[in-house]
């Protein structure tokens, strides 16, 4: 069917299984052969759930996906109605922590709304040498801003923590240390979807997509990458390995870069654009319950000559304006728009 008339643009409704780089095809589950000149490996991740007991089909919650999500609220309720400990947080290598510590804040929040926190122990358990790391070597002030935060909601922290395993009610850390919870909320690795890794010479051993500061694939140039599909490996050496985020603006930003080489290699350009990852500038409006904090900084990944992390002046409303912006945006075409 035809998604976007005036642009001429198909959607298939359809899963990519396999990707033949020499064949330059797409095999769907459906029996497709797809053709193309140029390919954009958009997929996301697939969540590595292989620490033993973690996982919405296990002992543990998470909010990546909307059945996850509604899962949760699930878990959510029953906690209510039956107060116990709750344990949010990353295991190693995880590929998103900030999004962890907007759900840990929006709880901690509705907790309040519910009448519950105060008998209810909240934890926080986290990979990071230090809280405000968020897999990108910390910003200025985010260390102090969130550990004087996280006293003032007397939220409880384990920072440097590698999980062992989970069993039904309770998450044993490497170190030994058992954490009882009726609630837990663990972010896991993000590694590369099954067509990916389906797909020889087009992944590396994660599954994901090595790329170029083009977001070419540094071995096919007609392949692009972008988003959290593409690999960057840590450029940091922590006590406990930590992932690289790349959900949210980069990934708006990858896709600007990949859709302008294209143009620009069809109109038989030379130059491409190039935005190597650890310089594209962190933009962030992280929820934190209803004080949102604002994250600016002029590179994702330190070292930052300009960052700034500070509470939301417009508290929650910051987040939502910029939602309801974001949507009007994409709904009506406007790509060159920040």
């Amino acid at each position: 069917m035809t998604f976007c008339p005036p642009h001429g643009i198909d959607w298939i409704h359809d899963e990519a299984v396999i990707i033949d780089r020499h064949a330059r095809t797409v095999m769907t589950a459906n029996g497709r052969t797809l053709s193309w000149d140029f390919l954009v490996v958009a997929t996301g991740p697939k969540l590595d759930w292989s620490i033993s007991g973690t996982g919405p089909h296990a002992y543990t919650e998470c909010v990546c996906t909307p059945p996850d999500a509604l899962r949760l609220r699930e878990a959510f309720e029953r906690v209510l109605d039956e107060p116990g400990p709750i344990v949010v947080g990353a295991t190693q290598r995880a590929g998103c922590i900030g999004a962890a510590y907007e759900f840990l804040f929006n709880l901690e929040d509705q907790l309040r709304r519910h009448h519950r926190r105060e008998v209810i122990d909240l934890w926080w358990v986290t990979p990071e040498p230090f809280v405000g790391h968020f897999g990108i070597g910390g910003l200025p002030g985010a260390q102090p801003l969130l550990t004087d935060l996280l006293n003032h909601l007397k939220i409880h922290v384990i920072t440097n923590a590698a999980i062992d395993h989970v069993e039904p009610g309770t998450i044993e850390l490497a170190d030994g240390r058992r954490l009882d919870f009726a609630l837990s909320m663990l972010m896991p690795p993000f590694i590369g979807r099954d067509v990916i890794r389906a797909s020889p010479g087009l992944d590396n051993a994660n599954g994901l997509v090595p790329v170029r500061d083009t977001y070419q694939h540094r071995d096919d140039p007609a392949i692009f990458a972008a988003g959290v599909a593409i690999d960057v490996p840590s450029p940091f050496s922590t006590p406990i390995a930590l992932g690289v985020p790349k959900t949210g603006y980069p990934a708006d930003v990858e896709a600007k870069v990949v859709a302008e080489n294209i143009a620009r290699l069809i109109a038989h350009g030379i130059h491409l654009r190039e935005a190597p990852f650890g310089q594209i500038p962190g933009l962030c409006v992280m929820d934190a319950g209803h004080k949102d904090v604002v994250i600016l900084a002029n590179h994702l990944l330190s070292p930052h000559h300009h960052a700034v992390i500070i509470p939301n002046p417009l508290y929650d409303e910051g987040k939502r304006l910029f939602e309801k912006y974001y949507l009007w945006k994409m709904r009506h075409g406007y790509s060159y728009l920040p």
